[in-house]
């Protein structure tokens, strides 16, 4: 069997490791070294000119490492993966080949609070800049593509507010403008979407979340499809120009499909170092093992909760997609058809104070700033993730002050339900 032939099930078992050979390990092992051994001096040369596969330090390659980078590549649909320290290191590492000084990528305006940030400041200290855009207004995405646009960037199901972009339009326009397009897919994982199958070049996971899901370790992916053509325009000379850190090597015609990753690796990887620790990979190793398990469960939970909320006097409005009121119901039915998620927000009634009420009173739900975790898990996001925002960027990230975001575990639903019932009494008595 290949794994193309493989359902995800049994990839996330079994993708990116056989059985360790000298020992018969079943378990991917945690290989806790910085260095590895040459067998010889030109066997070092040809693993640092990249004529050769192979391990040289940990900061470029783990074998741990290596085994979660092939488990998520293969799960998504990539030619490959690279992983990295965090989310928000992946999105780094996502842009890093494409950009430079004055480029510009545009995004969508309903993204995390710490995304929105990150690319609204953070990267400006590196020459480059974002136009945020409302994606459902596919007129006003195009009108933000310039010439120095290198990517447009979204989000499968958004953070916080549970809406869900369509790939596939986005895909069209990304097409069109001859741009690769990246997709955040943390919220939705590859159970739920796989955005190379709708047109993405390159897809993002914060780990940390459902891909690890138990709250353990922080870690980021970045998958590429392998389909893009680097070399189509002047517009990507990291991948398809002469790289003078590798005597002249063009990533994109020597390595064709699997440039991307090796330029993350070698370059990205080599000079940024937001490399992915073994035992950081072992965890999420460990708990994809269950992804389509949990994943499952949460959303049974999620659509539950969610419709008992939209019932409930005392909530003004829930946004999440798989309720047939949401304005993203029928695009979830196309995009995410086995389900919209486990994160969505709730409008209570009473505003911002009764949201901080709320939050302070509930007790199952742990009050934390992640998502994706078996346990139920509450925010408040205008006084938290998307605090360092204006009201304005909070409403129109989906983090209104009157809002509160859930995600909801893989707990009994009824247990979910009564621990949310007796925090809105707290909160609207």
């Amino acid at each position: 069997m290949s794994e193309e032939t493989l359902g995800l099930s049994t990839l996330a078992v079994h993708a990116g490791y056989e059985p360790d050979p000298a020992t018969g390990a079943r378990q991917v092992p945690i290989y806790q070294s910085t260095s590895y051994v040459f067998k010889d001096a030109e066997h070092a040369a040809r693993l640092f000119n990249l004529e050769e596969v192979g391990y040289i330090y940990s900061r470029l390659t783990n074998p741990t490492v290596n085994a979660l980078a092939a488990r998520v590549a293969a799960l998504e649909g990539g030619a490959g993966a690279v992983c990295c320290s965090s989310g928000h290191a992946a999105q780094i590492m996502a842009l890093f080949p494409l950009m430079g000084p004055g480029c510009n990528v545009v995004a969508s305006s309903r993204l995390y609070g710490g995304t929105i940030t990150q690319f609204s400041q953070t990267i400006r200290r590196f020459g480059w800049s974002a136009t945020f855009v409302d994606t459902d207004d596919l007129d006003a995405v195009k009108a933000a593509i310039n010439e120095n646009t290198r990517a447009i960037f979204c989000e499968t199901i958004a953070n916080p507010g549970g809406y869900v972009t369509d790939l596939d339009a986005m895909a069209k326009i990304a097409d069109e403008a001859g741009l690769p397009l990246i997709v955040d897919n943390t919220t939705a994982t590859p159970y739920l979407c796989r955005p190379i199958e709708h047109g993405a070049t390159l897809v993002v996971h914060s780990a940390t979340k459902y891909m690890t899901g138990n709250g353990t370790v922080t870690g980021g992916v970045v998958v590429d499809s392998g389909k893009f053509d680097w070399s189509a325009s002047d517009k990507f000379p990291s991948l398809a120009a002469p790289e003078p850190a590798y005597h002249g090597l063009n990533f994109h015609s020597a390595l064709g499909p699997m440039a991307f990753t090796f330029h993350s690796i070698a370059v990205g990887l080599r000079d940024l170092g937001m490399t992915m620790n073994p035992q950081g990979a072992h965890y999420t190793l460990m708990g994809i093992e269950t992804l389509c398990l949990r994943m499952e469960r949460h959303i049974q939970n999620a659509k539950a909760v969610a419709e008992w909320l939209e019932a409930d006097p005392r909530v003004d409005g829930v946004t999440y997609a798989g309720l047939p009121s949401s304005p993203s119901y029928e695009r979830a039915q196309r995009i995410v058809p086995k389900g919209a998620g486990a994160l969505f927000t709730v409008a209570v009634k009473g505003g911002y104070d009764s949201c901080v009420k709320l939050v302070d009173s509930l007790k199952l739900f742990s009050h934390v700033a992640n998502l994706g975790d078996t346990r139920s898990l509450i925010i408040h996001p205008a006084s938290t993730t998307h605090r360092q925002l204006e009201e304005e960027q909070q409403i129109k990230a989906g983090a209104a002050p009157n809002v509160v975001r859930i995600s909801i575990g893989i707990e009994d639903f009824k247990d979910i339900i009564s621990d949310l019932d007796q925090g809105l009494a707290a909160a609207t008595a």
